[in-house]
């Protein structure tokens, strides 16, 4: 397409750089790329084909060659004719002077010598030509064509299978029929009341309204993100505050609760979107990185106690739901799904919502009414911060900016965010400690094992950052209301190993590093230079 430039082309490069643009953005619109991959692929594939042709029997494989040549060749054909009617007349007229006859021979020969090496050099050329062109296609193409062929076969037969309905195998070897998606929803349509709400992730929102033909709190079309947010702090609150929110929402509770794409592999994907929108569920910690999988494998201390978790994994050692306020009703065959009633459901919630009255309709008497929340869920409601779409470019900017730049940077940097969710965590929960305490410098007394974990974290983030600009601009009284908050902040290490006593000392700030020495800093500490604090007076 770019050495053949044209209209068409043209229209091909455009929608080859859009659908590679939007699909970089969004996998799902990878769909897009397939037919003008398969263009562009098809397009380079007859080039090749095409000159390998040409320079074999000097013939372009074209629907518009094929015409030229056979006019060409007719056009032969009757030149061809009309020569070998004149020769004849020749003939006829008398004979030919004999020397003249005698030297055309010699220089034929010799022409036709020329002519059988020039055959036999073309000859030997495309033989070659064939022999290679040949050789490629058994070595690279046949093989990566076959292969492609058999990935292709495959992905067709698995894309081809319900997602809900597959095969699995036992440990014993057996393969099974898994359809615990299907029965679990068949349990819901034949065991529960017709007004039956319930609670589950969006994914599954189409399956429970078609097949168990149930009301479910949010589907595939549900566009309002902060609706989607407060189903997601549901899930991923801690299980008391889950249920103060759930009770008013729904009566029965569904989670996916076995194999790779379970509920609890999404939850911090679910957490992400609640934080979106109800910040302190991860303070300071846009993209939720505490709210996860430790190393080792287990649940970190924010996943553990929250209410997703305590439903997924009911009944494993030291883990059980709450029976005052969920009871396990429904367990699938194979334990992919786990159905709990809701207990202590607000029926005046409830009711509420199922009045007419309180639906709001674009005109009086109209088929299109929005539900409104309830009047017991305000409170919770009036917490959130509506979430800007990045592509609201009208959208005024606020401190609300910072928070979409951190995301960003977070999803781009995964480990250092993980790094600065462990240290923010630890000083939140210090924070919480001393909350009651008085907060002044000289009566606090530090925690050795917190020092320890501050200092082993060398990290540079917003508070080291900040409270270099205090250090730098003297600004005490900032200092001192900033450790009065929490006092443990002077622990912390910038990337380089230094910390607040290494920039006092640098800007000779005398008063700053009398209250850093009483909190319990130390001027033989070394940085990743091995410099310690006191290295710095002059």
């Amino acid at each position: 397409a770019l050495f053949y430039f044209h209209d068409a082309s043209s229209f091909l490069l455009v929608y080859a750089a859009t659908a590679y643009f939007f699909s970089h953005k969004m996998v799902r619109l990878v769909l897009l790329t397939a037919p003008i991959a398969s263009i562009l692929g098809g397009l380079a594939l007859g080039r090749a084909f095409g000159w390998w042709i040409r320079s074999i029997v000097e013939f372009r494989p074209s629907i518009g060659q094929i015409w030229q040549n056979m006019w060409q060749f007719g056009a032969k054909d009757d030149k061809n004719f009309n020569n070998n009617k004149s020769d004849g007349k020749k003939k006829s007229n008398g004979k030919k002077d004999v020397s003249k006859q005698n030297g055309g021979k010699k220089e034929a020969t010799a022409s036709s010598g020329s002519k059988v090496f020039n055959t036999t050099k073309i000859i030997i050329g495309k033989l070659l030509r064939v022999g290679l062109g040949l050789y490629v296609a058994q070595t690279y193409v046949k093989p990566r064509g076959e292969e492609f062929h058999k990935t292709s076969r495959e992905k067709a037969e698995q894309m081809s299978h319900p997602t809900i309905l597959f095969k699995g195998t036992l440990q014993s070897g057996e393969e099974v029929t898994v359809d615990d998606y299907r029965d679990a929803y068949w349990w819901l349509r034949d065991n529960t009341p017709e007004d039956a709400r319930i609670m589950a992730w969006w994914d599954y929102g189409y399956q429970i309204t078609a097949i168990a033909n149930r009301t479910t709190i949010a589907d595939g079309n549900t566009w309002n993100h902060e609706h989607i947010a407060l189903l997601g702090r549901a899930l991923t609150s801690p299980e008391k505050e889950g249920h103060r929110i759930a009770r008013h929402l729904a009566d029965y509770m569904l989670v996916w609760a076995g194999g790779g794409g379970d509920d609890l592999a999404k939850s911090p994907h679910l957490a992400r979107i609640a934080n979106s929108v109800y910040r302190h569920m991860c303070p300071n910690d846009p993209t939720c990185r505490r709210f996860g999988f430790t190393q080792q494998g287990q649940p970190s201390e924010a996943m553990a106690a929250s209410l997703l978790y305590r439903l997924h994994s009911h009944g494993k050692p030291g883990v059980e739901a709450d029976k005052n306020r969920f009871r396990e009703v429904y367990r699938s065959k194979y334990g992919k799904v786990r159905i709990y009633k809701i207990l202590s459901v607000s029926k005046q919630s409830k009711e509420w919502v199922a009045d007419p009255a309180n639906r709001i309709c674009d005109a009086p008497g109209s088929w299109y009414c929005k539900g409104q929340y309830p009047p017991a869920l305000q409170k919770v409601l009036a917490e959130k911060k509506d979430f800007t779409q990045l592509e609201d470019f009208n959208a005024k900017k606020d401190a609300d900016s910072d928070y979409q730049k951190k995301y960003f940077e977070n999803l781009n940097d995964p480990s250092k965010a993980s790094k600065m969710a462990e240290m923010n965590d630890i000083l939140e929960k210090q924070k919480e400690k001393e909350k009651q305490k008085e907060g002044s410098p000289k009566t606090f007394r530090a925690d050795p094992a917190i020092i320890a974990q501050l200092q082993n974290k060398w990290e540079d983030g917003e508070v080291t950052t900040q409270l270099w600009q205090l250090i730098a601009n003297d600004d005490i009284d900032s200092l001192k209301g900033m450790i009065k908050q929490n006092p443990y902040v002077v622990f912390v290490r910038s990337g380089d190993g230094r910390g607040p006593l290494w920039w006092a000392y640098e800007h000779k700030r005398q008063r700053m590093i009398n209250i850093f020495k009483r909190l319990g800093l130390s001027e033989t500490d070394k940085d990743v230079n091995g410099i310690m604090p006191i290295d710095l007076i002059d």
